[in-house]
């Protein structure tokens, strides 16, 4: 009557006022959505206001919720605004003007509120949605919130990444604080191309792009950013820059082939005719005929190994068990290993490693790649560990492990250049010839390497 009383003033005459006079009939009346704010009274006989506003939220009520109680209780208040109710009034203490007052800013709060959600879910529904992995960190470049793309492509769930540390998803850490500065520094930093660790540790090549979002006084509060997986661009730029180094590797051999074939053939004739000629039986004469046939031979064998390493593989692809593969090149450097008192340690995936593979090829590909760790190491401590494993990408992948003085930087980015070798005497064209190999199967190869701790090779085939 109090209520009733109170709405009825002149200055709330727009105001309707229905009642429901037990907990039941109000949950039936919220149920029918027919009103636009709700006055609670918190004592409802075994119930109470806060249980009433708890089952509306459940119900899927958004209206505003008004909670009437004739204690001034702290407690209460701090309850029924924590559920989500729009205000908290003590009776004996409104006046018509409050009570309306009250009515019309739970409105405009309601309002606004739905405003905002509605917004809020445009801005979610394409943050969930993009193709782009986006996310949202703290000023230490932690996670907040991230999107099923960010999930994706680092192989994390969203509350795995609200608790991980960054530095594990960096192979450089060094490229996390410069990030980090950058950031800090300039409030934004665009295209940070770094290599990012997947969950099951596959490492992608991906550009970072963070910019800050400043406070009212205009201090960074949070961090927005956006990653971008360039791996497969990075891949096709680097097959592009091969396909023309083997191109001109292939020129150059071809070039060479002609102008030297000849003169060549010339010389082992005429060196065949000569020891005809000359006395076979001097021990001089036949030292230097045999010096020149093998230098005639070897400069044969070299132009033949540079047309082989440039032209384009023709494969004889069959489904292959890639272990079976790899045991058999392994057994074609086994009495090197052993002559060098070297340890070789193998780990063969226990899973279907069945692969379209040209079984020739591929060995040949290994082999050369046997060979070089094996002279890498020191003769009586050298450890070769080769594992074999299938990835989940459809992709088979061998694994050559040496513990020998490893490799530059700056020579590992110029690891399959053709003509390039740290050996001596050696042509520089076994790994461009690998790197053909397997780019003719649709593969790829990967080369971590450290100086006096070793190298690692990896190969990827696709099944």
């Amino acid at each position: 009557m109090l209520t009733r009383a109170l709405v009825s003033a002149r200055e709330n005459a727009n105001i309707r006022l229905d009642w429901a006079d037990s907990y039941e009939q109000a949950l039936a009346a919220i149920a029918a959505d027919n009103h636009d704010v709700y006055l609670v009274d918190y004592r409802l006989g075994h119930y109470t206001g806060i249980d009433l506003i708890q089952e509306a939220f459940r119900m899927g009520c958004r209206a505003p919720m008004i909670l009437l109680t004739g204690q001034d209780d702290l407690t209460v208040d701090q309850s029924a605004l924590e559920l989500g109710a729009a205000d908290y009034l003590v009776k004996g203490r409104i006046d018509a003007q409050l009570l309306g007052r009250s009515i019309r800013y739970a409105l405009r709060q309601a309002s606004v509120l739905a405003e905002v959600a509605q917004k809020e879910n445009k801005y979610r529904t394409l943050f969930e949605r993009s193709i782009d992995a986006i996310f949202v960190a703290n000023n230490e470049l932690k996670f907040q919130d991230a999107n099923p793309s960010v999930e994706r492509l680092l192989g994390y769930s969203r509350d795995d990444l609200r608790a991980l540390n960054p530095a594990r998803l960096f192979t450089d850490l060094n490229h996390l604080r410069e990030l980090r500065f950058n950031v800090r520094e300039h409030g934004q930093i665009k295209d940070f191309e770094t290599m990012l660790l997947h969950r099951n540790g596959r490492k992608r090549v991906c550009q970072i792009s963070v910019w800050a979002v400043a406070d009212q006084v205009g201090k960074p509060e949070w961090f927005q950013g956006i990653v971008r997986d360039i791996t497969d661009q990075k891949r096709a730029q680097q097959d592009l820059i091969l396909a023309e180094k083997l191109t001109m590797t292939g020129k150059i051999a071809r070039s060479i082939a002609h102008e030297v074939r000849n003169p060549l053939t010339n010389l082992s004739l005429a060196l065949e005719q000569l020891k005809e000629e000359l006395d076979t039986d001097s021990e001089f004469v036949t030292m230097y005929t045999d010096i020149i046939g093998r230098n005639v031979d070897r400069i044969g064998q070299l132009i033949t190994e540079m047309l082989n390493s440039s032209k384009p593989r023709e494969l004889d692809r069959k489904k292959q068990d890639l272990n079976v593969v790899v045991k058999a090149t392994l057994q074609l450097v086994t009495d090197r290993i052993r002559l060098k008192r070297m340890r070789l340690e193998t780990k063969f995936a226990t899973d279907d490693c069945t692969a379209l593979l040209d079984r020739d090829q591929v060995k040949t590909a290994l082999l050369n790649i046997l060979v070089n760790a094996v002279e890498a190491m020191q003769e009586g401590k050298g450890i070769l560990t080769v594992k074999t494993s299938c990835h989940e990408e459809g992709r088979v992948c061998i694994e050559v492990i040496d513990n020998g003085d490893g490799i530059s930087e700056t020579d590992r980015q110029r690891l399959f250049d053709p003509f390039f070798t740290g050996k001596s005497g050696g042509m520089g064209l076994g790994l461009t010839a690998t790197q053909n190999i397997i780019n003719s199967h649709k593969g790829s190869i990967e080369v971590e390497s450290q100086v006096g701790q070793g190298t690692t090779f990896r190969l990827y085939f696709p099944k």
